[in-house]
């Protein structure tokens, strides 16, 4: 007698650098293709995992959900024994049955992210944060650049694949630029409803090359407006970014910010915003 599906959320945190992204790809080692390996080991069948997005090679999370359909429950401690079998990069925090079938990719409905960059080198931030060595940046005009975020919705010019996506709408609901003068450390802060791919990266790049003077506040709102997309793209370095938090209607769960302890302390004064 068959039993009916039960469907579980997973929430869970990984440092990307050791994965060429979430996606299951072929020859190459994925958070997801590891996720899915596990399962199988311990529930001696294959079980699709779908994740709650895509994430670029060399990307953390700070939280991340995916969901998987079980049939046929075992009476084991399947928290326990999961992170035991997963790699020490791999973590997961909690394991929830759900009502019906929510799907944790389409029916998020708000991500956010964050990124870091230190401007002198740290060999304690090397894979934590991206390193831009002895540059000076101009924090004031790429605050201006980031306000500026909220206001558009086409993000057409900021995605390495935009005739990928149905449309390259993104509506971002808040943009924040800190920094840590005496750390030397600057922090760029993004909620939309979705972003594109290599969006965020894109941005940080861009506020770069306004923060060196290579581009101009102007600049950054005209592609914005004419949603021109660039011959070449150079995105920010992948190993400064997180997903930081994912937010649905049914479920809206703390990230567990410690995570972020190497990063930066837990005084409320460390980040200062722009």
């Amino acid at each position: 007698m068959n039993q009916k599906r039960k469907r579980y959320f997973f929430h869970i945190g990984f440092k990307g650098n050791q994965y060429r992204g979430w996606q299951r790809q072929k020859g190459v080692v994925t958070v997801q293709s590891v996720l899915e390996e596990c399962l199988e080991k311990i529930y001696k069948t294959h079980i699709s995992c779908i994740g709650c997005g895509r994430t670029d090679a060399m990307v953390n999370a700070i939280q991340y959900f995916f969901h998987i359909d079980l049939r046929n429950e075992r009476d084991i401690d399947l928290l326990f024994i999961f992170n035991k079998t997963l790699p020490d990069d791999i973590a997961v925090f909690d394991i929830i049955p759900m009502e019906g079938f929510p799907h944790a990719q389409l029916d998020a409905v708000e991500r956010t992210y964050d990124y870091f960059i230190h401007l002198s080198k740290n060999p304690f931030l090397s894979d934590l944060s991206s390193l831009y060595l002895n540059v000076n940046l101009d924090v004031e005009k790429m605050s201006k650049a980031v306000k500026l975020l909220t206001k558009y919705n086409d993000y057409k010019a900021f995605c390495k694949t935009p005739f990928e996506h149905a449309n390259t709408l993104s509506n971002i609901i808040s943009a924040k630029l800190f920094i840590n003068n005496e750390s030397n450390r600057i922090r760029l802060q993004l909620t939309s409803d979705k972003f594109l791919k290599a969006m965020v990266r894109i941005i940080v790049g861009k506020l770069i090359d306004i923060g060196t003077g290579k581009l101009s506040v102007q600049e950054f709102e005209e592609d914005l407006i004419n949603k021109q997309v660039p011959k070449y793209i150079l995105p920010a370095y992948p190993q400064g970014l997180y997903l930081s938090k994912v937010k649905y209607p049914f479920l809206d769960l703390p990230a567990r910010t410690e995570w972020l302890s190497g990063l930066h302390d837990d005084s409320e004064n460390y980040w200062k915003l722009v």
